[in-house]
């Protein structure tokens, strides 16, 4: 069973985690943005117990602090989220979507090899009649 999808708010919390390793309440709100800065401690803070309490992350007392931990890798948050993507706005069309991909971003001419050889070697694997992974 994949975990739920996490809210963007959550999402943005989770993704200071993934950057950071870890973070206490202050680290993490340190690190967001808001129109009118960051939230406030008690907001943090409230964001963090719900994302422990969805199973995103985990705690370890540190002081008089608790450290926050994510549970979750973005590879696995990323499939569960790039799943209902593809099928809520894109119909299951990953045609769609890498058109989508490749029209709004910046890729660099690295990046754009390196899409064009994971194709290359999705195709070459479909002509031997290999599963996709």
């Amino acid at each position: 069973m994949t975990a739920p999808i996490p809210t963007p708010r959550e999402l943005d919390v989770i993704s200071i985690l993934w950057r950071l390793g870890s973070g206490t309440v202050s680290e993490v709100r340190e690190h967001m943005e808001g129109p009118d800065g960051p939230p406030s401690y008690t907001t943090v803070l409230w964001m963090l117990q719900t994302l422990e309490q969805k199973g995103y992350i985990r705690h370890t007392k540190e002081g008089r602090a608790y450290r926050y931990h994510p549970i979750l890798a973005p590879e696995e948050t990323g499939r569960s989220a790039l799943g209902r993507l593809l099928d809520k706005v894109f119909h299951g069309s990953a045609e769609f979507l890498l058109a989508q991909l490749v029209r709004e971003s910046r890729l660099s001419p690295d990046e754009v090899r390196r899409m064009r050889a994971l194709l290359d070697e999705q195709l070459a694997k479909d002509e031997k009649g290999e599963a996709s992974e």
